[in-house]
């Protein structure tokens, strides 16, 4: 499969924006600050995301970028496809042609795993994303009531 950064960063930026919403817009600025993707980089991206209609972008003071469905309504594939991120990992793109024109012996192997790959991450949606990070920041707030390795035993 040949998922690049733009793939990557575009579901990162995303589950950045899903987790920071309230009630305000999220600037391409913040994003790009929390998660060291470059301004211009995502600038391009969210074009693309609001093309898709997977964000609403917000003008003037205040403004910035809102998703435009429920988390539970966007996938990961969603956001992929929308940055023209292709979920293939055929050598000749689905086109049956990688061998002197003609299908190669693993074409069809290579296409079942691009089918199993494009059911998980169509399956995942930015609601299990968020939950899960939420999940983590908890476990990791979690202070214990004592340490047994700073007690002194007498």
């Amino acid at each position: 499969m040949r998922l690049t950064t733009k793939g990557r960063f575009a579901v990162t930026a995303l589950l950045d924006l899903a987790m920071q919403q309230s009630s305000n817009p999220v600037t391409l600025a913040d994003i790009s600050q929390r998660q060291k993707i470059s301004l211009s980089y995502l600038e391009q991206l969210f074009a693309k995301l609001r093309q898709s209609e997977l964000v609403d972008s917000v003008r003037g003071p205040g403004g910035g970028y809102c998703l435009a469905k429920e988390l539970e309504q966007v996938s990961v594939a969603d956001i992929i496809l929308a940055v023209d991120e292709p979920i293939d990992a055929t050598q000749c793109g689905g086109k049956e042609n990688c061998h002197n024109d003609s299908k190669c012996m693993t074409h069809d192997l290579w296409a079942k795993l691009n089918d199993l790959i494009f059911d998980y991450l169509g399956a995942v949606t930015l609601k299990e994303l968020v939950d899960h990070q939420e999940k983590i920041r908890k476990e990791q707030d979690v202070v214990p009531l004592f340490d047994m390795r700073s007690s002194s035993a007498a």
